[in-house]
């Protein structure tokens, strides 16, 4: 596959991962910024060669959902894309509940997007919310701005910057959400009984680590599936599960997807390996919502990856602080949400090569699935002639996972996968044609990244 003329500005040579294959003494040829040829054995003349023989060269990964600004604000841009782009990491879909205001109007998306651009160092898509009453009618705006997709939430952390919407107005938010096309993801925690059971736990004085996880049952989670999934229903909406824990959640929007409704979920990478069992040791620093949940419910959402149900697999970068995760006797107030942007793919990789899995699900559903369902397909998430010219070059062995090497400040140095035993590491990551980490070093620079608007208003389940 190429489009040979005169020779190409670089070649990449090493086992190009395509989303059905390997090819294993494969090259990349690059003009400008994107892929102009795609092929195996003796390369094609090029003017520079990038030599990644006995490596893997998958696309870069795309994260359908992290978080930059929750704790800091806009200017966390610049630090969140510095550990994506050490984490092989091309392109993220970044939340809206920003601090001190969540992208809710066309005005502070356009704010946002001149931030992105001044200070990423990999590029952005940009998802949007709209206020805890009305809104509805800025939904148009913010989609024909370029938002990738659309947020909500039925369990509320902030009134103001993480709301949780009560029916009538989630219901006029789907409406006029289904008429841009765009894929609208949902928080999904049931808030009456999350509330009640951390009452009744807070007054028991069950207040360890364990206790976030049972006051945030699986039950919590389906409660919140089905509501929204009614609603996908009546309004012909996409509504997406942002993060779900638990394997009924794919099962539920199969249910719905068969009786017409358009309806999808994703998958958090800790949650196809990490246990209750895990923020009992690691406190503070495993809490995240939804919680771990048991080794048999890990085994159940491997069983949906496989079985084809599971839409993608995302990070839920969420950098609290070290202050805001040190857990002191009581576990309900430390912050939800691990860092996970710089471990993505050595992680990713490990769990595949552990269950003898081929690298080419992680092409499939770390960088084509999630690009494809914010719309930034043909441009974003796959090794293919015309795409930008995004790669995770991987480098196998054996590798132990530091957090000191982490890229960002020291207060966010820190992760659940410290220390944990890692089949692979990232040895280079290119953004569009351009080398911007070398396996030690990030050589790009803020502003290095751009805002990348939605390519399309399709859905990714329409037929």
């Amino acid at each position: 596959m190429s489009d040979a003329a005169e020779p190409f500005d670089l070649v990449l040579r090493g086992a190009v991962v395509l989303s059905d294959r390997v090819l294993a003494d494969g090259y990349v040829g690059i003009r400008g910024e994107t892929i102009a040829a795609i092929g195996e054995g003796l390369p094609p003349p090029s003017k520079a060669v990038a030599d990644h023989r006995g490596k893997l060269v998958l696309p870069g990964l795309v994260d359908g959902h992290m978080h930059t600004s929750s704790s800091t604000g806009w200017p966390g841009i610049e630090n969140a894309t510095l550990t994506a782009a050490a984490g092989g990491v091309t392109t993220v879909c970044d939340m809206p509940y920003d601090v001190p205001n969540p992208v809710m109007s066309a005005a502070i998306f356009g704010e946002k997007v001149e931030w992105v651009n001044r200070l990423a160092h990999v590029d952005m898509a940009l998802y949007a919310t709209i206020r805890k009453t009305g809104g509805a009618e800025d939904v148009a705006a913010m989609a024909e701005a370029g938002a990738s997709a659309f947020k909500v939430s039925t369990y509320e952390y902030d009134a103001h910057r993480f709301p949780r919407l009560d029916h009538p107005t989630m219901l006029a938010g789907f409406t006029e959400m289904a008429k841009t096309g765009l894929m609208v993801a949902v928080h999904n925690e049931d808030q009456e009984l999350v509330v009640k059971l951390t009452e009744a736990a807070k007054a028991a004085g069950n207040t360890s680590p364990i206790w976030h996880c049972r006051t945030r049952p699986p039950l919590a989670e389906s409660m919140a599936d089905l509501e929204i999934f009614e609603m996908a229903l009546e309004t012909g909406a996409h509504v997406h599960i942002a993060h779900s824990s638990i394997a009924r959640g794919f099962e539920l929007a199969q249910i719905y997807r068969g009786m017409g409704a358009k309806t999808s979920g994703e998958a958090c990478i800790q949650y196809l390996c990490m246990t209750e069992e895990d923020i009992v040791r690691l406190q503070g620093y495993g809490k995240c919502n939804p919680p771990f949940r048991s080794a048999e419910e890990v085994e159940r959402m491997w069983g949906a990856m496989a079985g084809g149900i599971m839409a993608y697999v995302s990070t839920d970068h969420a950098p609290w602080p070290r202050a805001k995760k040190e857990y002191n006797g009581d576990i309900f107030p430390v912050g939800a949400g691990l860092t996970g942007l710089q471990s993505f793919a050595p992680l990713m990789y490990t769990l595949l090569a552990e269950r003898g899995l081929s690298p080419t699900v992680m092409a499939r559903m770390c960088s084509e699935e999630p690009a494809r369902y914010h719309g930034l397909d043909p441009k974003k998430g796959g090794i293919r002639i015309g795409a930008d010219a995004d790669f995770c070059v991987l480098e196998t062995g054996d590798f132990v996972f530091d957090e000191r090497i982490i890229q960002d400040r020291e207060e966010f140095r820190w992760s659940a996968y410290h220390g944990r035993a890692m089949k692979a590491r990232v040895a280079a990551t290119l953004l569009r044609g351009a080398e911007i980490w070398n396996g030690t070093e990030v050589k790009a620079r803020p502003g290095t990244g751009r805002f990348v608007p939605r390519q399309h208003k399709r859905s990714a389940l329409d037929a």
